[in-house]
């Protein structure tokens, strides 16, 4: 009996635990997708962060000119991918644009230009 009680807690507790982490990354992912609306071509570090609040830190794809935003779940794993992510790019310290397609693009270019 003691041994069922002990698995039902495991379940319930792991239950509630994914299910409070998919709760929050929906808002957050809701609020990013909503604020990325007012984003324009132009705008300052500061301006973003303004609008859309700090990006993802202590992430290995992060980079000074890169910032990353949660936008939606692939794997109901409580972690942010890359792939779930919405990157804004700066350049000279303006944003030059936004999105996995605008990134691409700028890599294409990038790479075809040395």
């Amino acid at each position: 009996m003691k041994r069922v009680l002990l698995i039902l807690t495991v379940a319930v507790i792991t239950a509630f635990t994914m299910t409070g982490c998919a709760y929050f990354d929906l808002n957050e992912a809701s609020r990013n997708i909503e604020n990325s609306k007012k984003l324009r071509i132009g705008m300052t570090k500061s301006q973003v962060l303004e609008v859309m609040g700090e990006p993802l830190r202590n992430e290995v794809y992060n980079k000074p000119n890169v910032w990353y935003y949660y936008t939606h779940t692939l794997w109901h794993d409580c972690m942010r991918t890359k792939d779930e992510c919405m990157p804004l790019i700066f350049k000279d310290g303006k944003l030059a644009g936004w999105g996995s397609e605008f990134l691409e693009r700028q890599q294409l270019e990038h790479e075809f230009s040395k």
